[in-house]
């Protein structure tokens, strides 16, 4: 018999179950152990690369996608461990965890499962990690907010158990399926999980069987592992909510339907969170429909003032409010069917589309409806109205609350921890992709003086005994962790001290060719440049291009390029702004674009738009005698131009031209 039997369910998160299989080497070294992946179908290769690079490891390869109850109790059927551990692919451990639950589960001979502390990918608790049975009194506070608001309550916050100190140890009602940890006995006594459970539920129905059989559950405080929860609901097209609360519903039906009352108000409390989480998911959408709502009434309202006249005396009384409601309830429809209302962007153009698609169709109605065909001049001030104010509040939102747009991932302060040859291979490739562009500020020491390097290319910020210093000082936003050269005990330590800052913490896998981090992969390893067709270059994209190079250059020609051409030839001075302005006429003649890629881009035949006055290239901290950087931010900008990017880059542009030069540093 083994020690230790690790299962995992795998659903096409290669990535993350290869960063695991990595930390699992180093924490299972010298312990009697077994690992079985249970592939449910995966369609990213995930099971031809485990048996190339992991041939220890025990491979089920599933056909289709049973669940991950079933897929486990697949696992549990043929383990021959002692223990029994079901992890979750997106997670990584400490060199330490497994040598510390050992010793906890021989220390608590009554404890028949555990759980140790999960963190998320910014250090913080994962409260799912520890919690108590979704009861009456439990349920009520969770879904009425009480538990929030009396975080420190015991009275109130019993599902997460947030009143009690996440560095002790002691036992709970359920821990998280992200990592489960139980004797071969309890497995024995109860059996796997419960079928009936395709994903979420199945790890609180475990463990309320393990407790009615007699054991005991324990949250241990003393090691760790990260969980990047939710990437295989992400990979997939099921629908995450529904499928959590169904499966609450079962567990409520199963455990709790002796008593009706208790069964009401745990179920009226688990619709009542459905619906939060449906109002959360498409608030952008419903916000909307509401307010296109609105200003169609808004509208028409206007439109029947603004047309009064001795011949035409407004609506009748009789149709009021009607006229106003049922008018703009059409709108909304019809908006609907032309894909307007989309939970994560306010498309313009599809609103304009809907609104031509609106107006005829609204007067066509009044052909056949003569006793409502009150006046068509009305209808065509409306939807003039329409064309300016439903475009205004969409862009509105767009620029001023970066509502409603979707844009590629901008450059963000980066630090790499590792000075030695490793680390500087993954800053040059970060450096030179193309699939996303990094802001490398510098590299931070592990201690290891042997075979460092980086500081000759890259600015070495110090060490990590300073850590959380480094973060501030240099206002980092994205740490990526070297794994060849810092152990994942330490690793967890750096996490963990710089909890509660704006810092994204990713790890390079062992050979570099992605990272991971907060639930997301970058890949590193570009394909090969061929004739793509980019966003720069679709027709959508070039007229609306056209229409702001154009619109705004005439702006600036007619009420800034005089007072800027007078202002240069009185001071004898060109500003970098002046010389933007002076420039415009370049825009206008077609030579060049207000914002575009630089002049230096030499990929032929891939056309990367025309020159811009200013781009990427001058927003961001590079390198300008660094020739591949300047091409890969140029083909980075003609991979995801977009309007809403070409305004953010002209915003920052101008800022910076006003900025001083020491103020850039």
């Amino acid at each position: 018999m083994k020690k230790l039997s690790l299962i995992i369910v795998n659903y096409n998160v290669k990535e993350f179950l290869l960063n695991l299989l990595d930390s699992l080497e180093k924490a299972l070294s010298g312990t009697d152990s077994e690992i079985i992946v249970v592939d449910n179908a995966s369609e990213d290769g995930s099971v031809e690369v485990i048996s190339e690079k992991y041939p220890e490891v025990i491979v089920i390869a599933n056909s289709d996608n049973p669940g991950f109850g079933r897929a486990n109790n697949q696992g549990l059927e043929i383990a021959k461990g002692e223990y029994i551990v079901l992890i979750n692919p997106d997670t990584i451990v400490r060199e330490d965890t497994f040598i510390k639950m050992l010793s906890f589960f021989d220390k608590f001979p009554e404890a028949g499962m555990a759980g140790c502390k999960v963190l998320n990918p910014d250090g913080s608790l994962q409260l799912p990690c520890r919690r108590g049975f979704p009861g009456p009194w439990t349920s009520f506070t969770k879904v009425t907010g009480l538990s929030t608001l009396f975080p420190k309550s015991p009275f109130f916050a019993r599902y997460n158990l947030t009143y009690l100190d996440e560095n002790d140890t002691y036992e709970v009602d359920a821990i998280s399926g992200a990592f489960m940890m139980f004797r071969r006995k309890v497995y024995e006594e109860i059996g796997g999980f419960d079928p009936e459970f395709f994903m979420y539920g199945e790890d609180l129905d475990l463990c309320y069987r393990t407790q009615k059989a007699g054991f005991k559950v324990y949250y241990v405080h003393n090691t760790e592992i990260i969980h990047y929860k939710g990437e295989s609901t992400r990979r997939s097209s099921m629908d995450e909510t529904r499928i959590f609360y169904d499966a609450m519903h079962k567990f409520v039906k199963k455990h709790f339907s002796s008593s009706i009352l208790v069964e009401f108000i745990l179920r009226f409390a688990i619709i009542l969170r459905k619906f939060v989480a449906f109002l959360n998911i498409y608030k952008l959408a419903i916000l909307s429909i509401t307010l296109d709502f609105i200003f169609f009434g808004f509208s028409l309202f206007a439109a029947d003032q603004l047309y009064l006249s001795e011949k035409w005396k407004g609506f009748p009384d009789i149709v009021i409010p009607w006229i106003f409601i049922i008018p703009s309830f059409m709108q909304v429809i019809i908006s609907g069917f032309a894909g307007v209302y989309n939970k994560k962007s306010l498309s313009i153009f599809r609103c304009l589309i809907s609104l031509g698609a609106g107006f005829v169709i609204l007067s066509t109605i009044t052909f056949f409806l003569k006793q409502y065909a009150f006046s068509r001049a009305v209808l065509l001030i409306t939807y003039l109205l329409l064309i300016f104010i439903l475009p205004l509040w969409r862009i509105l939102f767009k620029v001023i609350f970066k509502t409603g747009v979707i844009s590629p991932s901008r450059k963000r302060r980066t630090a790499i921890v590792g000075t030695g040859p490793s680390a500087l291979s993954l800053a040059r490739k970060l450096k030179s992709t193309y699939t996303s562009i990094h802001n490398i500020t510098g590299l931070i020491d592990t201690g290891k003086e042997r075979g460092k390097t980086g500081g000759k290319e890259f600015k070495v910020l110090g060490n990590i005994a300073g850590f959380d210093k480094i973060i501030r000082d240099f206002n980092i936003e994205k740490v990526i962790f070297s794994s060849d050269e810092i152990s994942f005990n330490q690793m967890f330590g750096l996490v963990s001290e710089s909890q509660g800052q704006p810092v994204e913490f990713m790890v390079a896998g062992t050979d570099h060719g992605y990272l991971v981090g907060k639930s997301s992969i970058t890949m590193l390893d570009d394909i090969a440049l061929l004739k793509l067709s980019y966003n720069i270059s679709l027709p959508l994209h070039k007229g609306g291009k056209f229409l702001m190079d154009y619109l705004l250059s005439i702006f600036i020609l007619l009420f800034i390029y005089p007072f800027s051409y007078i202002g240069s030839k009185i001071s004898g001075r060109k500003g970098e702004f002046i010389r933007f302005v002076l420039s415009i006429p370049k825009v206008l003649s077609g030579k060049k674009s207000l914002v575009g890629p630089a002049e230096s881009s030499d990929y032929e035949g891939l056309y990367l738009g025309r020159t811009g006055l200013t781009g990427l290239w001058y927003t961001e901290s590079i390198d300008t005698g660094n020739k591949e950087e300047i091409n890969n931010l140029n083909i980075f900008y003609a991979k995801n131009q977009n309007i809403w990017l070409d305004f953010d880059i002209l915003g920052q542009s101008i800022a910076k031209m006003f900025i001083k030069k020491e103020d850039q540093l």
